[in-house]
């Protein structure tokens, strides 16, 4: 099991191995970000795109995916997250590409209120097959303490 206490700030990890798939682009962006170029060959031709590519929000979500996984793996104790400070889409995610990510932990604290939970605040780079970022956030998030009791 992974608590605060196993947390080490500026400990990093890389991980996953995420396919983006043409009719998983097609798919998400019918239901959540219907724009042209996410649907149609033609359309994103025309575009600074220059072809079909994943909306941004489909990579914040494959990326997701690719935390909660690491995070079963690791039977990580999270408790969800108070949100994201920064998110930066920097490179289009085109059908074709698999996805990896970097996650560095920044800081921790242990919470003020709440001494049965710790917040940390980490740095994701995602990147493609290529090695290039095409997705950076910070995030912030909590996760259970070993000693609920704040004694540590």
């Amino acid at each position: 099991m992974q608590f605060y206490e196993d947390l080490v700030v500026g400990s990093s990890d890389r991980f996953g191995a995420y396919p983006v798939t043409r009719e998983e682009v097609i798919a998400f962006a019918s239901k959540y970000d219907p724009q042209p170029f996410h649907l149609d060959d033609a359309a994103a031709a025309q575009t600074h795109f220059g072809r079909l590519s994943a909306s941004g929000w489909h990579t914040c979500a494959m990326v997701m995916a690719m935390l909660v996984e690491r995070h079963r793996k690791h039977d990580h104790q999270g408790l969800g997250s108070p949100g994201v400070d920064d998110l930066r889409w920097l490179h289009p995610v085109y059908p074709g590409d698999t996805l990896s990510v970097e996650v560095e932990l920044l800081e921790k604290r242990r919470s003020a209120t709440k001494p049965d939970r710790g917040i940390f605040r980490s740095a994701t780079r995602v990147f493609n097959q290529h090695g290039v970022v095409v997705m950076s956030m910070t995030s912030r998030a909590m996760v259970r303490t070993r000693d609920p009791e704040g004694r540590d």
